[in-house]
């Protein structure tokens, strides 16, 4: 089964009739490490789901610094959904972490097959719920979390892949803190339970 059709059936079964469409409007794209899939500022009307390697997603402040909010691994599916959805410049940037596959799409044509097939639309509909709950998610870390408090529920998470392939700098702009600071947080763990701290 395509790496697509096989994500999209997590949310909803489609036959070879339904599937057709979208597989003849994909394309397969290669990123180099630091290449942008999406540029802030820029218009971003593509999606893509990662078939192998690992992306960022960041925005440069007024400050000019960079501020990681968000990594995306093998089988996630990504893109601006703000610039796909209202037609204006990304908020945010997409960076390739280390040389990336990806198989992109319109957004345009997927909102077709929304029109088009009951069961697209129904899928956009679980796709809007799973992100929802992904975004409230982060939020309340963000809001009710101290930046150990974030650590240690990383390492508990299923996001550890984080921990293994992405470097510390990002991890800690990711927890909200310096990486001076995190490793301040890796050390004091450490000595608190005597065990080497996950890392990078």
């Amino acid at each position: 089964m395509h790496p697509l059709r096989a994500y999209i059936h997590r949310f909803v079964p489609l036959t070879d009739t339904e599937w057709a469409p979208l597989a003849a409007g994909l394309s397969l794209r290669q990123l180099r490490r630091k290449q942008e899939f999406v540029t802030q500022g820029q218009a971003a009307p593509e999606l893509a789901l990662v078939l192998s390697g690992a992306c960022r997603l960041f925005y440069t402040g007024a400050d000019g610094e960079d501020r990681t909010t968000y990594f995306f691994f093998e089988n996630h599916l990504m893109g601006s959904y703000q610039s796909c959805l209202t037609g204006q410049p990304s908020q945010f940037s997409i960076q390739a972490l280390a040389p990336t596959e990806l198989v992109t799409f319109p957004y345009a044509l997927l909102r077709r097959l929304f029109d088009a097939y009951p069961v697209y639309e129904r899928f956009g509909r679980l796709l809007a719920e799973y992100h929802l709950l992904g975004t409230d998610a982060r939020l309340a870390e963000l809001l009710l979390l101290s930046p150990e408090q974030r650590y240690q529920a990383l390492l508990r998470s299923h996001k550890t892949k984080i921990l293994e392939r992405v470097p510390q700098q990002y991890v800690a702009s990711y927890l909200g803190v310096t990486p001076v600071s995190l490793s301040r947080i890796r050390a004091r763990l450490q000595a608190d339970d005597g065990a080497s701290p996950k890392g990078i």
